[in-house]
């Protein structure tokens, strides 16, 4: 396995182990305010924010519907560090093809 791989896996092991952490706070997530509170902290509503969400998440609130919160809150976190995953290894792909790509027209 290359260095490369081991230091993404190792990452990818300390997001995971680093989820129940917000299970610790009463805090908002950072980004995850509702309306009140940017009117709070910033004394006005952003414009763009005062329409709704762009989608609705798949996993509302972190949690999975009929399972206990705690269990709901690891689930998300493990399909969020899933998916950032399956976007990073899609963009290596994509980086890798395009740099075999270039090195084969430098080739011929």
């Amino acid at each position: 396995m290359s260095q490369l791989k081991k230091r993404v896996l190792i990452v990818l092991g300390l997001l995971l182990a680093l989820v129940p952490l917000g299970l610790l706070t009463d805090a908002p997530a950072w980004g995850e305010w509702d309306l009140d509170y940017y009117k709070k902290v910033l004394g006005f509503i952003p414009k763009n924010l005062e329409k709704g969400p762009l989608f609705n998440s798949p996993l509302p609130d972190y949690s999975v519907e009929g399972l206990n919160p705690v269990v709901g809150y690891y689930i998300s976190g493990v399909v969020g560090v899933l998916l950032l995953f399956g976007i990073y290894f899609l963009i290596f792909k994509l980086l890798k093809k395009r740099e075999s790509g270039s090195k084969r027209e430098e080739k011929n």
